[in-house]
């Protein structure tokens, strides 16, 4: 399967195959920055765009949706599966 596309945001199949996809999926990234067909003062004129747009959509880089109090990365960073829950007993009631 071919996927192609801009980056949007951190969420949905395009941006979870692209970061916890492994290594069955090749990758490949081409930021408007490293293809000759466009020409530096274009991506220069372009650059004004609403914060965040000439990023995503130029440098292929995937945004939060400003919405969330915690990053993705900092919610990703704090999942460790080598942690063990605790074992806590049920707590014992008396009504």
């Amino acid at each position: 399967m071919w996927l192609l596309s801009a980056p949007f945001r951190k969420r949905g199949f395009f941006y979870s195959n692209w970061e916890h996809g492994g290594a069955v999926w090749h990758r490949v990234r081409v930021p408007a920055t490293e293809c000759p067909r466009i020409s530096r003062e274009f991506l220069e004129e372009d650059r004004g765009q609403q914060k965040g747009d000439f990023e995503r959509e130029y440098l292929c880089e995937f945004q939060e949706d400003g919405q969330s109090v915690f990053s993705r990365e900092l919610v990703e960073r704090a999942l460790d599966s080598s942690v063990k829950p605790l074992d806590v007993p049920p707590m014992l009631t008396t009504w």
